[in-house]
């Protein structure tokens, strides 16, 4: 899928703030021309997570979108991309379900303001939902991958025997409502990535204000000892429970992405403060830009270690206007 000799620009969670990452693209060297952003030498790469939660979700698709169409871009799909798919897919009856992503307050609330925006734009909707079926869920070009959370190997090898370009179909969505299926392993590890449950039936409340009974975890530590050593989210762990030891079953049920693998970029996790590597083979590009954070990329060359003074980003400093 990938020129291996051309330079790519790996942008992180857009979430709808279209006018942020015009002001990326641009800063980037890329000119709108002919009603798509162009390079005259590079192209970008989205890691998912383009709709929900901001402002101008349509605009961002379109940007995207025909970037995509236009050879100029690639995108991969995130678990707002996935959402979106299961909120309109009909679920197999022995679930008992009347949609892949049943219609719960909670459920409505994350795609509401994406909803929202498309009310007026039917025909929208459809054909972007329809797109996002030809988003592969990762892309491997040998020296570098990509994945919206969490590199497995062991669930990335069977999909493609099945689903060789990483891009899935409505069966697999559907699949994926079953507990327990491997299309329901899939979409949880590759797109929301690894988690942990609380210890004795805690639940945390984080700063999207929802409450949670797990935590997400590193899938990338070599010597853990404790939670506070694996734990991946904005929300810190109360210190008693951050200070507690793992026990031998919980290290060993730890995903381990190797130092020696290919170079990994990744989104989804909310980070914040001076986008940097996590270690020289592995980052992660979403710094939080609909909450006024960064909107980050990456501009990949042939390097096979990260290089700090690659990272390109975008401060919000103010909400964007609706469209």
């Amino acid at each position: 899928m990938l020129d291996p000799a051309r330079g790519y620009d790996l942008i992180g969670d857009v979430h709808g703030c279209a006018q942020t990452l015009e002001h990326l693209l641009d800063t980037l060297g890329y000119r709108f021309q002919a009603g798509v952003w162009r390079h005259p030498e590079r192209m970008a790469l989205f890691l998912g997570d383009i709709i929900d939660r901001g402002p101008r979700i349509r605009e961002a698709l379109h940007i995207v979108r025909d970037m995509v169409e236009a050879g100029q871009a690639f995108c991969i799909m995130g678990n707002h991309e996935f959402n979106a798919l299961g909120w309109i897919t009909p679920a197999p009856a022995e679930t008992g379900q009347q949609f892949v992503r049943e219609h719960t307050p909670r459920h409505s609330r994350l795609l509401g303001e994406t909803l929202a925006q498309f009310e007026q734009h039917p025909g929208d909707w459809h054909d972007f939902t329809q797109w996002f079926y030809q988003l592969p869920l990762f892309i491997d070009a040998e020296r570098f991958r990509l994945v919206h959370a969490c590199w497995d190997t062991s669930l990335i090898e069977p999909l493609r025997s099945v689903h060789g370009d990483g891009r899935i179909d409505q069966r697999f969505v559907q699949d994926s409502a079953v507990p327990g299926s491997f299309a329901a392993a899939v979409f949880d590890r590759l797109l929301r990535g690894t988690d942990m449950r609380l210890p004795h039936g805690m639940t945390l409340t984080g700063g999207d204000g929802l409450t949670r009974g797990s935590f997400r975890t590193k899938f990338w530590e070599d010597d853990p000892q404790t939670y506070g050593d694996v734990v991946f989210q904005p929300d810190a762990l109360p210190e008693p429970v951050a200070k507690r030891p793992l026990s031998d079953t919980e290290k060993n049920a730890l995903l381990r992405y190797g130092s020696d693998e290919p170079l990994l970029f990744v989104g989804h996790y909310w980070r914040s403060g001076i986008p940097a590597a996590i270690r020289p083979n592995l980052a992660c590009l979403d710094y939080s830009a609909v909450l006024y954070g960064k909107l980050v990329a990456y501009r990949l060359d042939q390097e096979t270690q990260i290089d700090p003074a690659k990272f390109v980003w975008v401060d919000v400093k103010r909400p964007e206007s609706a469209a």
